[in-house]
């Protein structure tokens, strides 16, 4: 059974001198009886995935049904490779990787739900690109996934991962939690550091609202998949740094509960506040849905 706090996780690493994917693949073998092997072979499948969505948009104008986002993707990646760039090659083609698989959701293509479906293209983005730049094995990044999913595990034991329970900062903050853990362990960082790490981000997110227009996941999300996973890359240097939480983990995401419960349903993904009620919004939402 997998612990129910990061402090739990944190001592058991500690004690057995183990990182955070170990932890989650031991606790994985145990719970559902598959070999690490099989374990291993089925994260590698969810890789596949999510390497097809996060790169497709990159050469393909992919549009939504709507018609509300589609073909940026495609306009970030020209960019990136323009030398004209303010962040760098390295952030832009991250930033391009997770729009791309924003639309490639947006479009009814296959995505990892990594935790959600609004959430899809920032673990991806930010696992994939850190692996590139860091020159990191296929099997180094699937452990990188184990790690993020050991910090998901957590996040769902005490908080929520959905928008319509917790807002925003409960899917694309839990995907950049995740994702800027998971590169810390990936650049040789402890268990300690990676959860320092998912702490800064849940805080620099913390009332993020959920008002997609028109209901449907597509705008504003897809550009907050971008701001997740610029967030969850620039977090971990930070952490690498030697920068800490002054926040424990535990309590930023006791934290963020609380906040989702507060928020009121309107900014909830009910489509009823936000950015969603603006005149634009309403507007859209009008001749998507013509009423």
């Amino acid at each position: 059974m997998f612990v129910n706090k990061g402090i739990e996780l944190f001592n058991i690493c500690k004690q057995e001198n183990i990182s955070i994917w170990e932890y989650t693949i031991r606790c994985e073998e145990e719970n559902s009886g598959l070999s690490r092997m099989e374990i291993i072979e089925k994260m590698r499948k969810n890789l596949n995935i999510m390497r097809e969505a996060a790169e497709y948009g990159l050469t393909n104008e992919t549009r939504s049904i709507s018609g509300l986002i589609g073909g940026d993707a495609i306009k970030l990646n020209r960019y990136a490779s323009s030398n004209n760039t303010l962040t760098g090659e390295f952030m832009v083609k991250a930033m391009a990787r997770a729009l791309s698989c924003s639309e490639v959701n947006a479009a009814m293509g296959k995505i990892v739900a990594a935790p959600t479906a609004g959430s899809c293209g920032i673990l991806p983005a930010v696992i994939i690109t850190a692996g590139e730049k860091l020159n990191k094995t296929e099997d180094e990044i699937i452990n990188a996934l184990f790690t993020a999913s050991g910090i998901g595990i957590i996040i769902a034991k005490n908080a929520t991962l959905s928008g319509a329970e917790g807002g925003c900062q409960a899917e694309c903050g839990s995907a950049a939690a995740m994702g800027a853990a998971a590169v810390v362990e990936m650049m040789g960082g402890t268990p300690e550091m990676a959860m320092d790490a998912a702490a800064i981000v849940i805080k620099n997110i913390l009332g993020l609202v959920c008002d997609p227009v028109a209901g449907l996941v597509e705008v504003p999300c897809a550009k907050r998949n971008i701001a997740g996973a610029v967030s969850a890359l620039t977090t971990a240097d930070l952490v690498m740094s030697g920068v800490t939480s002054r926040i424990p983990f535990d309590d930023t995401v006791i934290a963020m509960y609380k906040v989702g419960k507060q928020l009121p349903c309107e900014l909830r993904e009910t489509a009823m506040g936000g950015l969603a009620t603006t005149p634009t919004g309403l507007r859209l939402s009008k001749e998507i849905l013509g009423k």
